[in-house]
Protein backbone atom coordinates (compact mmCIF):
# COMPACT_ATOMS: atom_id res chain seq x y z
CA UNK A 1 0.00 0.00 0.00
CA UNK A 2 1.15 3.12 -0.86
CA UNK A 3 1.05 6.56 1.11
CA UNK A 4 2.17 10.04 -0.49
CA UNK A 5 4.42 12.83 1.51
CA UNK A 6 5.38 16.35 -0.25
CA UNK A 7 7.53 18.55 1.96
CA UNK A 8 9.53 21.89 1.68
CA UNK A 9 7.47 21.94 -1.97
CA UNK A 10 8.52 25.47 -3.77
CA UNK A 11 7.93 26.41 -7.23
CA UNK A 12 8.00 29.54 -8.92
CA UNK A 13 7.28 30.99 -12.40
CA UNK A 14 9.28 33.93 -13.22
CA UNK A 15 8.84 35.91 -9.82
CA UNK A 16 5.88 34.44 -9.18
CA UNK A 17 6.13 32.24 -6.16
CA UNK A 18 3.12 29.99 -6.73
CA UNK A 19 4.14 27.14 -4.33
CA UNK A 20 5.63 28.43 -1.03
CA UNK A 21 7.00 25.40 0.97
CA UNK A 22 4.14 22.55 1.18
CA UNK A 23 4.19 20.05 3.50
CA UNK A 24 1.48 16.96 2.76
CA UNK A 25 1.40 13.99 3.80
CA UNK A 26 -1.42 11.47 2.46
CA UNK A 27 -1.97 7.70 4.11
CA UNK A 28 -2.20 4.80 1.78
CA UNK A 29 -5.79 3.99 0.55
CA UNK A 30 -6.98 7.43 1.68
CA UNK A 31 -8.97 10.27 -0.42
CA UNK A 32 -7.58 13.39 -0.01
CA UNK A 33 -8.91 16.60 -1.37
CA UNK A 34 -7.57 20.05 -1.78
CA UNK A 35 -9.34 23.18 -1.91
CA UNK A 36 -9.03 26.49 -2.84
CA UNK A 37 -9.58 29.76 -4.85
CA UNK A 38 -8.09 29.82 -8.14
CA UNK A 39 -4.52 30.51 -8.40
CA UNK A 40 -3.68 29.14 -4.66
CA UNK A 41 -1.11 26.45 -6.03
CA UNK A 42 -3.35 23.58 -5.93
CA UNK A 43 -3.05 22.27 -9.35
CA UNK A 44 0.43 23.32 -9.74
CA UNK A 45 1.03 21.14 -6.71
CA UNK A 46 -0.69 18.05 -8.70
CA UNK A 47 0.93 18.77 -11.50
CA UNK A 48 5.03 18.19 -9.72
CA UNK A 49 3.20 15.10 -7.86
CA UNK A 50 2.66 13.59 -11.65
CA UNK A 51 5.78 14.69 -12.90
CA UNK A 52 5.04 16.92 -15.06
CA UNK A 53 7.14 19.73 -13.58
CA UNK A 54 10.01 19.86 -11.54
CA UNK A 55 9.58 21.84 -7.96
CA UNK A 56 12.47 24.55 -7.10
CA UNK A 57 12.84 22.86 -3.95
CA UNK A 58 11.43 19.82 -1.57
CA UNK A 59 11.24 16.15 -1.83
CA UNK A 60 8.11 14.13 -3.17
CA UNK A 61 7.90 10.12 -2.25
CA UNK A 62 5.47 7.87 -3.07
CA UNK A 63 5.37 4.62 -1.13
CA UNK A 64 8.73 4.14 -0.75
CA UNK A 65 10.12 5.64 -3.70
CA UNK A 66 11.30 9.23 -3.98
CA UNK A 67 10.09 10.38 -6.78
CA UNK A 68 12.10 14.26 -6.59
CA UNK A 69 14.69 15.37 -4.41
CA UNK A 70 18.09 17.41 -5.02
CA UNK A 71 17.20 18.53 -8.42
CA UNK A 72 17.01 14.63 -9.27
CA UNK A 73 13.28 13.48 -10.70
CA UNK A 74 11.77 10.40 -11.50
CA UNK A 75 10.47 10.93 -14.73
CA UNK A 76 6.45 10.74 -14.82
CA UNK A 77 5.84 7.20 -16.65
CA UNK A 78 8.20 5.69 -14.04
CA UNK A 79 6.35 6.76 -11.17
CA UNK A 80 3.28 4.74 -11.05
CA UNK A 81 0.85 7.26 -10.94
CA UNK A 82 -3.22 7.78 -12.23
CA UNK A 83 -4.12 10.98 -14.15
CA UNK A 84 -7.38 11.86 -14.66
CA UNK A 85 -7.72 15.66 -15.53
CA UNK A 86 -10.93 18.01 -16.27
CA UNK A 87 -13.45 16.38 -19.38
CA UNK A 88 -11.23 13.14 -19.09
CA UNK A 89 -9.31 14.02 -22.03
CA UNK A 90 -10.23 10.97 -23.72
CA UNK A 91 -8.99 10.07 -27.30
CA UNK A 92 -11.47 10.55 -29.23
CA UNK A 93 -10.59 7.89 -31.98
CA UNK A 94 -10.42 5.08 -30.24
CA UNK A 95 -13.48 3.35 -28.56
CA UNK A 96 -14.01 2.67 -25.07
CA UNK A 97 -12.02 -0.27 -24.56
CA UNK A 98 -8.79 1.20 -26.35
CA UNK A 99 -9.05 4.20 -24.16
CA UNK A 100 -9.15 2.08 -21.06
CA UNK A 101 -6.38 -0.35 -22.02
CA UNK A 102 -3.99 2.08 -23.33
CA UNK A 103 -1.28 2.13 -20.71
CA UNK A 104 -1.38 -1.83 -20.77
CA UNK A 105 0.72 -4.30 -22.21
CA UNK A 106 -0.14 -5.65 -25.14
CA UNK A 107 -0.45 -8.79 -23.87
CA UNK A 108 -2.96 -7.30 -21.58
CA UNK A 109 -4.45 -5.41 -24.03
CA UNK A 110 -5.74 -8.40 -26.02
CA UNK A 111 -7.16 -9.84 -22.63
CA UNK A 112 -10.82 -8.72 -22.14
CA UNK A 113 -10.39 -9.67 -18.38
CA UNK A 114 -9.22 -6.66 -17.30
CA UNK A 115 -11.45 -4.40 -19.58
CA UNK A 116 -13.89 -6.38 -18.08
CA UNK A 117 -13.07 -5.81 -14.38
CA UNK A 118 -12.61 -2.18 -14.72
CA UNK A 119 -15.79 -1.45 -16.73
CA UNK A 120 -17.30 -3.20 -13.53
CA UNK A 121 -14.90 -1.66 -11.15
CA UNK A 122 -16.47 1.72 -12.30
CA UNK A 123 -19.82 1.05 -12.55
CA UNK A 124 -20.44 0.96 -16.37
CA UNK A 125 -21.90 -1.17 -19.05
CA UNK A 126 -19.59 -3.94 -20.58
CA UNK A 127 -21.88 -3.19 -23.49
CA UNK A 128 -20.53 0.19 -23.85
CA UNK A 129 -17.10 -1.17 -24.74
CA UNK A 130 -16.80 -0.35 -28.34
CA UNK A 131 -18.34 2.99 -27.93
CA UNK A 132 -16.27 5.78 -28.95
CA UNK A 133 -15.99 9.21 -26.28
CA UNK A 134 -18.56 11.35 -28.14
CA UNK A 135 -21.33 8.42 -28.14
CA UNK A 136 -20.62 8.88 -23.74
CA UNK A 137 -22.63 10.87 -21.47
CA UNK A 138 -20.41 13.37 -19.63
CA UNK A 139 -20.53 11.10 -16.61
CA UNK A 140 -19.80 8.03 -18.10
CA UNK A 141 -16.97 9.71 -20.13
CA UNK A 142 -15.09 10.65 -16.53
CA UNK A 143 -15.77 7.03 -15.25
CA UNK A 144 -13.99 5.69 -18.74
CA UNK A 145 -11.03 8.21 -17.75
CA UNK A 146 -11.03 6.87 -14.11
CA UNK A 147 -10.66 3.18 -15.32
CA UNK A 148 -8.64 4.11 -17.81
CA UNK A 149 -5.96 5.61 -14.63
CA UNK A 150 -6.28 2.63 -12.37
CA UNK A 151 -5.74 0.10 -15.52
CA UNK A 152 -2.46 0.24 -14.39
CA UNK A 153 -2.84 -0.28 -11.25
CA UNK A 154 -1.02 2.38 -9.87
CA UNK A 155 0.14 3.42 -6.67
CA UNK A 156 -1.47 6.68 -6.71
CA UNK A 157 -4.60 8.65 -8.65
CA UNK A 158 -4.61 12.28 -9.25
CA UNK A 159 -7.96 14.01 -10.01
CA UNK A 160 -7.91 17.64 -11.37
CA UNK A 161 -11.08 18.99 -10.84
CA UNK A 162 -12.78 15.76 -13.07
CA UNK A 163 -16.63 16.39 -12.06
CA UNK A 164 -16.67 20.38 -13.02
CA UNK A 165 -18.27 20.15 -16.64
CA UNK A 166 -21.17 17.92 -15.07
CA UNK A 167 -24.04 19.33 -13.93
CA UNK A 168 -25.60 19.34 -10.77
CA UNK A 169 -26.97 16.01 -10.46
CA UNK A 170 -24.65 13.65 -13.04
CA UNK A 171 -21.60 15.33 -10.74
CA UNK A 172 -23.10 13.82 -7.69
CA UNK A 173 -23.90 10.57 -9.23
CA UNK A 174 -20.08 10.50 -10.99
CA UNK A 175 -18.22 11.38 -8.07
CA UNK A 176 -19.90 8.60 -5.44
CA UNK A 177 -19.18 6.07 -8.43
CA UNK A 178 -15.69 7.23 -8.35
CA UNK A 179 -15.29 7.54 -5.00
CA UNK A 180 -16.56 3.70 -4.45
CA UNK A 181 -14.41 2.37 -7.44
CA UNK A 182 -11.33 4.29 -5.40
CA UNK A 183 -12.29 2.67 -2.47
CA UNK A 184 -12.50 -0.61 -4.28
CA UNK A 185 -9.21 -0.50 -5.65
CA UNK A 186 -7.67 -0.04 -2.63
CA UNK A 187 -6.30 3.04 -4.23
CA UNK A 188 -4.65 6.18 -2.62
CA UNK A 189 -5.87 9.47 -4.15
CA UNK A 190 -5.82 13.37 -4.17
CA UNK A 191 -8.43 15.21 -5.70
CA UNK A 192 -8.09 18.99 -6.58
CA UNK A 193 -11.60 20.95 -6.60
CA UNK A 194 -13.19 24.39 -6.16
CA UNK A 195 -16.44 22.92 -4.60
CA UNK A 196 -16.57 23.02 -0.62
CA UNK A 197 -19.01 20.25 -0.84
CA UNK A 198 -17.82 17.95 -2.79
CA UNK A 199 -14.50 17.87 -0.73
CA UNK A 200 -16.13 17.58 2.44
CA UNK A 201 -18.37 15.23 1.36
CA UNK A 202 -15.46 12.70 -0.27
CA UNK A 203 -12.72 13.06 1.02
CA UNK A 204 -10.95 11.77 4.24
CA UNK A 205 -9.26 14.53 4.89
CA UNK A 206 -9.09 18.22 3.15
CA UNK A 207 -6.44 20.61 2.59
CA UNK A 208 -7.39 24.23 2.47
CA UNK A 209 -4.57 26.37 0.43
CA UNK A 210 -4.09 29.44 0.22
CA UNK A 211 -1.17 31.73 -1.16
CA UNK A 212 0.83 28.90 -2.05
CA UNK A 213 0.76 27.36 1.44
CA UNK A 214 -1.32 24.31 3.21
CA UNK A 215 -3.25 26.51 5.59
CA UNK A 216 -5.11 23.87 7.29
CA UNK A 217 -4.99 19.72 6.32
CA UNK A 218 -7.72 17.84 8.60
CA UNK A 219 -10.80 15.49 8.43
CA UNK A 220 -13.96 17.10 7.12
CA UNK A 221 -15.94 17.40 10.06
CA UNK A 222 -12.70 18.86 11.87
CA UNK A 223 -11.67 21.87 9.30
CA UNK A 224 -15.38 22.64 9.38
CA UNK A 225 -15.92 22.92 12.83
CA UNK A 226 -12.56 24.27 13.96
CA UNK A 227 -11.03 25.76 11.07
CA UNK A 228 -7.45 27.54 12.27
CA UNK A 229 -7.98 31.30 11.61
CA UNK A 230 -11.18 33.28 10.53
CA UNK A 231 -10.00 33.40 6.93
CA UNK A 232 -10.77 29.47 6.40
CA UNK A 233 -13.64 29.80 8.34
CA UNK A 234 -14.94 31.72 5.67
CA UNK A 235 -13.82 30.61 2.80
CA UNK A 236 -15.13 26.55 3.98
CA UNK A 237 -18.86 26.88 4.22
CA UNK A 238 -21.18 29.49 4.96
CA UNK A 239 -20.00 31.67 8.02
CA UNK A 240 -20.98 34.71 10.30
CA UNK A 241 -18.05 36.17 11.87
CA UNK A 242 -18.76 39.19 14.00
CA UNK A 243 -17.07 41.65 15.95
CA UNK A 244 -17.02 40.62 19.48
CA UNK A 245 -15.55 41.15 22.70
CA UNK A 246 -14.03 38.34 24.71
CA UNK A 247 -13.65 37.00 28.25
CA UNK A 248 -13.91 34.65 30.88
CA UNK A 249 -15.26 31.86 28.08
CA UNK A 250 -17.67 33.97 26.65
CA UNK A 251 -18.45 36.85 23.55
CA UNK A 252 -20.08 39.47 23.89
CA UNK A 253 -21.53 40.79 20.38
CA UNK A 254 -24.45 41.69 17.98
CA UNK A 255 -26.23 38.43 18.86
CA UNK A 256 -25.77 38.77 22.62
CA UNK A 257 -23.59 36.97 24.86
CA UNK A 258 -22.21 33.45 23.40
CA UNK A 259 -20.21 30.36 24.87
CA UNK A 260 -17.19 30.29 23.35
CA UNK A 261 -14.87 26.81 23.11
CA UNK A 262 -12.09 27.06 24.73
CA UNK A 263 -9.08 28.75 22.39
CA UNK A 264 -7.25 31.22 24.77
CA UNK A 265 -8.66 34.18 22.76
CA UNK A 266 -9.78 37.35 24.82
CA UNK A 267 -10.09 40.87 24.12
CA UNK A 268 -11.45 42.18 20.59
CA UNK A 269 -12.10 39.13 18.41
CA UNK A 270 -14.15 37.82 15.63
CA UNK A 271 -16.98 35.01 16.76
CA UNK A 272 -17.29 32.79 13.93
CA UNK A 273 -21.37 31.45 13.96
CA UNK A 274 -22.22 28.46 11.38
CA UNK A 275 -26.17 29.85 9.81
CA UNK A 276 -27.45 26.20 10.88
CA UNK A 277 -26.81 27.77 14.35
CA UNK A 278 -28.77 30.22 14.18
CA UNK A 279 -32.36 29.64 15.39
CA UNK A 280 -35.64 31.72 14.98
CA UNK A 281 -38.78 32.62 17.08
CA UNK A 282 -41.31 34.74 17.77
CA UNK A 283 -40.38 38.40 18.43
CA UNK A 284 -39.62 38.74 22.21
CA UNK A 285 -36.98 35.52 22.70
CA UNK A 286 -33.69 36.20 21.25
CA UNK A 287 -32.56 39.57 19.69
CA UNK A 288 -34.51 41.11 17.11
CA UNK A 289 -34.13 40.62 12.98
CA UNK A 290 -35.78 41.68 10.28
CA UNK A 291 -36.22 39.17 7.14
CA UNK A 292 -34.25 41.02 4.33
CA UNK A 293 -34.26 37.68 1.59
CA UNK A 294 -35.06 33.75 1.60
CA UNK A 295 -33.48 31.61 -0.68
CA UNK A 296 -34.88 28.38 -1.34
CA UNK A 297 -33.26 24.85 -2.11
CA UNK A 298 -36.29 22.81 -1.45
CA UNK A 299 -34.57 20.88 1.83
CA UNK A 300 -33.63 23.47 3.23
CA UNK A 301 -33.40 27.71 2.80
CA UNK A 302 -30.72 30.44 3.28
CA UNK A 303 -32.77 33.55 5.10
CA UNK A 304 -30.95 36.33 5.12
CA UNK A 305 -31.56 38.86 8.27
CA UNK A 306 -30.88 42.37 9.56
CA UNK A 307 -30.20 42.44 13.27
CA UNK A 308 -31.80 45.87 14.57
CA UNK A 309 -31.36 48.27 15.59
CA UNK A 310 -27.77 48.01 14.35
CA UNK A 311 -28.39 46.36 10.37
CA UNK A 312 -26.26 43.79 11.04
CA UNK A 313 -26.34 41.32 8.52
CA UNK A 314 -26.58 37.64 9.63
CA UNK A 315 -27.64 34.27 7.14
CA UNK A 316 -29.74 31.66 8.83
CA UNK A 317 -29.84 28.34 7.52
CA UNK A 318 -32.98 26.47 8.36
CA UNK A 319 -35.12 23.47 7.05
CA UNK A 320 -37.23 24.11 3.69
CA UNK A 321 -40.41 24.26 5.58
CA UNK A 322 -42.14 26.91 7.40
CA UNK A 323 -39.72 29.63 6.65
CA UNK A 324 -40.39 33.77 7.43
CA UNK A 325 -42.19 35.95 5.50
CA UNK A 326 -39.66 39.04 3.47
CA UNK A 327 -40.09 41.49 5.73
CA UNK A 328 -41.46 40.38 8.78
CA UNK A 329 -39.65 40.81 12.33
CA UNK A 330 -38.42 37.21 14.09
CA UNK A 331 -36.00 36.46 17.23
CA UNK A 332 -32.50 34.95 16.74
CA UNK A 333 -30.72 32.86 19.42
CA UNK A 334 -27.56 30.81 18.55
CA UNK A 335 -27.35 27.24 19.38
CA UNK A 336 -24.85 25.65 21.23
CA UNK A 337 -20.99 27.46 21.18
CA UNK A 338 -19.25 29.17 18.98
CA UNK A 339 -15.19 29.58 17.73
CA UNK A 340 -13.42 32.81 18.90
CA UNK A 341 -10.69 34.15 16.95
CA UNK A 342 -7.97 37.60 17.36
CA UNK A 343 -9.48 40.41 15.36
CA UNK A 344 -6.14 40.74 13.62
CA UNK A 345 -6.39 36.85 11.63
CA UNK A 346 -9.97 38.24 10.04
Amino acid sequence: MTALTVQGLTKSYGTTRVLAGIDLHVPAQTFTALLGPSGCGKSTLLRLIAGFADPDAGTIRIGEHTAYADGRSIPPQRRRIGYVPQEGALFPHRDVAANITFGLSRRRRRSADRLHELLDLVGLDRAIAGRFPHELSGGQQQRVALARALAPEPELVLLDEPFSALDAGLREDTRRAVLAALRAAGATAVLVTHDQAEALSLADQVGVMRDGRLAQLDPPATIYRRPRDARIAGFLGEAVLLPAEVADGAATCALGTLAVRSSGVTGPSYVLIRPEQLRLHRTGEGRTATVQEISFYGHDAAVRLSLQPEGVPVIARLPGTELPEPGSTVGVSVSGDVLAYPRDQA
